[in-house]
């Protein structure tokens, strides 16, 4: 049996459902995380090199030298946590979707 959580709202005393209480927490703390993880791969996209060097190339990350080091390791560790984010985005929305919690 589920814990009952007692709340008096208005003088009025209300039962609420404890575990309807963590499902909707649960879900808010993955949605901000969606969103967080959304602004991140944006901002990792719009960092990689294309035909005219995009924005990276105000970074450093697109041209042979800069600040970083190398910009083949810059390249590759950019195309690595691009990757991560995009699986994380991807898994994160999976369980959004499938709300294994409810």
């Amino acid at each position: 049996m589920a814990p009952i959580v007692q709340v008096a709202v208005h003088g009025r005393r209300h039962t609420i459902d404890a575990d309807a209480i963590t499902c909707a927490a649960v879900e808010t703390i993955l949605s901000v995380l969606q969103v967080a993880i959304s602004v991140i791969v944006i901002f990792l996209v719009l960092m990689h090199s294309g035909k005219d060097s995009g924005l990276s190339g105000a970074f450093g990350v697109g041209t042979g030298a800069g600040p970083l080091g190398g910009g083949s390791m810059v390249e590759r560790n950019l195309n690595r946590w691009t990757i991560f984010f995009a699986i994380l985005f991807l898994l994160n929305a999976i369980v959004l979707l499938k709300r294994p919690w409810a």
